[in-house]
């Protein structure tokens, strides 16, 4: 089943910044997965070589890197005043930051 449009409205979005031929991004990607199954979310993917995708080059030794950010009717990318996960984490670690940035977003 597909969430609505409604719930989405105030689920958080998740950018995940990745690259080709990455274990760790793979990793990243069966988290995400996991966790949409229980929390739907706004997702975005971008990989960090691709051309045109030059402001990203900061993540390009650095990947997977998620950025956390409460989802906004309008808006395509996220902001400087995201939550990150770097590297390895974990769903729960995941779900915190979602929480976080859910909070942070409602007060």
């Amino acid at each position: 089943m597909l969430p609505s449009r409604r719930l989405l409205q105030h689920a958080s979005k998740i950018t995940l910044f990745t690259r080709a031929n990455c274990s760790l991004c793979d990793s990243a990607k069966r988290v995400l997965s996991d966790v949409w199954d229980q929390r739907p979310f706004e997702y975005t993917e971008i990989d960090v070589m691709e051309p045109g995708k030059e402001k990203w080059k900061i993540y390009e030794f650095d990947t997977p890197v998620i950025h956390v950010d409460k989802f906004r009717p309008g808006e395509e990318t996220t902001t400087g005043a995201v939550l990150k996960l770097m590297h390895r984490f974990k769903e729960a670690e995941v779900k915190s930051l979602m929480d976080e940035a859910e909070e942070d977003k409602n007060p």
